[in-house]
């Protein structure tokens, strides 16, 4: 059973930067995906960025693509987004996410991965 943990979220002003952390734990397969996905409030959840645990390759919204960076530290079994130039409409609740051997080609549809993490709550204020 793969368990995920967030951290980092919290209140940021317009312009700044926050990394959030994802730590995983019980991985049964050598390559997995790991997803960051954002809800905002009344809105539905969207993807933003994955990688695969392999090192092969990551993916980007074009919402979020010149600002985010997916990165991950293999030793740590963690997953940081690395989040700049934040705006206000970057506001929502961050998940992240794990799926075995797929990231989808990019396709971040929710019902796609098994595996979530409780999230973690960031706010961009103008």
């Amino acid at each position: 059973q793969v368990q995920l943990a967030e951290s980092g979220g919290g209140s940021i002003q317009t312009g700044g930067s926050l990394r959030l952390s994802c730590v995983a734990s019980g991985y049964t397969y050598r390559s997995n995906c790991v997803a960051w996905f954002r809800q905002a409030a009344g809105k539905e959840r969207e993807g933003v960025a994955s990688i695969y645990t392999d090192g092969s390759g990551s993916y980007y919204a074009s919402s979020v693509k010149g600002r985010f960076t997916i990165s991950q530290d293999k030793v740590k079994n963690t997953v940081y987004l690395q989040m700049n130039s934040l705006k206000p409409e970057d506001t929502a609740m961050y998940y992240c996410a794990a799926e075995p051997l797929t990231c989808y080609g990019g396709s971040w549809e929710p019902s796609d991965y098994t595996y979530w993490g409780q999230g973690t709550q960031v706010t961009v204020s103008s």
